[in-house]
């Protein structure tokens, strides 16, 4: 009888303390508690009011390979920015150029260094912006999807607001002015197949 009394209060117990200890919310208030994360907001806020500053600052492009061609270590810790941990960085850079050619996949300068440089006008893909920025902290975000929806929401507004009015009025031997990010690997650098990714262009006189 006494077990039996035993057993009884320890069931009361548990059964009171698991009681207390799980409950339900329903899925519609947990998704209205749920902060979604906006990233063509985000990613336009960072194009239209955060990016202007830094691609002032940025490096010209000839100059940058100067640097890089004396000293590429120094020139990558000073100028390079990436997210994770690897040889790859990106450069934010700016300059002038002659249009050299003009294909389906992109235009061809030729810088006022005489460098040549590949703008990319139909691939537009990858982190290349974002990264170069150097404005977007990884501890900021919780999970890789927000990250990469950045990179998409950026390179989505360059393919549709930055390429199709430039490429429609440019022509060879336009001179233009242009800002950008470019990816290089330091421990394979290759000075003579830079490609940029456009952030501005700008034809001039």
């Amino acid at each position: 009888m006494r077990k039996e009394i035993k057993y009884t209060i320890w069931l009361v117990i548990i059964v009171f303390v698991g009681y207390n200890s799980v409950y339900f919310r329903k899925l519609s208030e947990l998704k209205a508690t749920e902060k979604t994360f906006n990233a063509p907001a985000y990613a336009q806020d960072l194009l239209s009011n955060k990016l202007p500053p830094v691609t002032e600052k940025a490096i010209t492009l000839d100059e940058l390979i100067t640097q890089l061609k004396v000293s590429p270590t120094n020139t990558f810790a000073e100028n390079g920015h990436v997210l994770s941990i690897g040889s790859t960085k990106f450069f934010m850079v700016k300059g002038t150029g002659t249009i050299t050619d003009i294909d389906d996949s992109d235009v061809k300068l030729l810088t006022v260094g005489q460098n040549e440089l590949q703008i990319a006008t139909e691939f537009v893909f990858g982190n290349a912006i974002r990264d170069a920025s150097g404005l977007v902290n990884l501890n900021d975000f919780t999970n890789t999807i927000d990250l990469s929806n950045i990179s998409s929401e950026i390179n989505k507004i360059i393919r549709a607001k930055v390429i199709p009015p430039f490429k429609s009025a440019a022509k060879k031997g336009d001179k233009v002015e242009f800002t950008g990010a470019i990816e290089l690997n330091q421990a394979h650098l290759n000075l003579n197949d830079i490609e940029m990714l456009p952030v501005s262009l700008k034809i001039i006189p």
